[in-house]
């Protein structure tokens, strides 16, 4: 791979990264910290909802984001010619 190449494929990696840790810090701490009183005035499946992402929230938000890495770095693998066959 080109340096230059290299260095595109990284920063776009970084750029993931980054976006998924800003998603699932708005989730575990933004939503199950900082507004759970203004969250738990709704609720979800009989729980308070500010209750619920504190508790569950955010593993599954994990979880899915896990998923959703693995998929984007494929198609940046496949996109910068650095994918298993």
């Amino acid at each position: 791979m080109l340096n230059e190449s290299a260095q595109a494929y990284w920063r776009a990696n970084l750029r993931l990264v980054a976006f998924c840790l800003a998603i699932w810090f708005l989730v575990s701490y933004v939503f199950g910290i900082l507004m759970v009183e203004q969250l738990n005035t709704f609720q979800l499946g009989g729980y308070k909802l500010g209750f619920w992402f504190a508790q569950q929230g955010s593993i599954y938000t994990f979880v899915i984001l896990i998923f959703f890495y693995a998929w984007r770095m494929s198609v940046l693998d496949r996109k910068y010619d650095v994918h298993e066959d």
